[in-house]
């Protein structure tokens, strides 16, 4: 038998798109009753249809479950194309070498964020910032922003990040500091395109490769079990 798979409409979304409803449905209404042009209200209609629908797809939430063990594994926290891997210097937490995972998120991808890892959340915080294009290099350290870091059980701090775009503008961040977190939970959420990325120590096996599309609770991205982890106190 076919598994059925449960979609709803994410909780960032009801109040915006009732608002919009509203909207639409009043404005439609008006031109039907008021405006002596049928094909007028036949073509506002359509697009009236055609937008709700498109910002509709946009906050749908689909019910996601890792369906492997995910110990020792890094799975993707957003649905999208991975956009950058390389060795980069992360200067805002632990101003080291790390090694740099991105995923830009289109208009058209689930903007649900998952946690990459589990553990217990060590940090998170928010940045202000610009508002450019999410798929270039400089908008992880100039765009708006919020960092969550999270310590897993092997003792190592894994950082994701979630970028604001050139369209976004509204990070949701769920996680809380000191709280215990799991791959099958929702980190948050970002409205419109956007990018998260994910910082791992440098040598961490990566299990993807450039413009690959991957999904956000369901990918693996990396592997940190051939890493010998110390565990640290902060």
């Amino acid at each position: 038998m076919r598994r059925i798979r449960k979609m709803k409409v994410h909780q960032e979304g009801t109040g915006l798109l009732l608002s919009m409803f509203t909207i639409l449905f009043i404005v439609n209404m008006s031109l039907y009753y008021m405006v002596n042009n049928k094909l007028l209200f036949y073509c506002v209609f359509a697009v009236s249809a055609i937008l709700f629908l498109i910002v509709l797809n946009f906050f749908r939430s689909p019910y996601r479950r890792f369906p492997f063990d995910s110990e020792g594994l890094v799975i993707a926290p957003a649905d999208g194309t991975i956009v950058a891997i390389e060795e980069v210097m992360e200067n805002e937490y632990f101003h080291d070498k790390r090694l740099q995972v991105s995923i830009f998120m289109s208009v058209f991808n689930v903007h649900a964020n998952w946690f990459p890892v589990n553990g217990t959340v060590k940090h998170v915080s928010h940045q202000n910032g610009r508002f450019q294009a999410a798929y270039l290099p400089k908008c992880s350290t100039e765009n708006e922003r919020s960092t969550i870091v999270i310590r897993t059980g092997y003792g190592v701090d894994v950082l994701t990040r979630q970028i604001a775009g050139a369209m976004a503008r509204r990070i949701v961040t769920y996680a809380k500091e000191h709280e215990l977190c799991h791959v099958d939970e929702q980190m948050g959420f970002i409205k419109f395109g956007s990018r998260v990325d994910t910082f791992l120590p440098v040598g961490t096996e990566i299990l993807v490769d450039m413009d690959q599309k991957v999904t956000g609770n369901q990918t693996p991205i990396a592997r940190l079990g051939k890493i010998t982890y110390t565990p640290q106190e902060q």
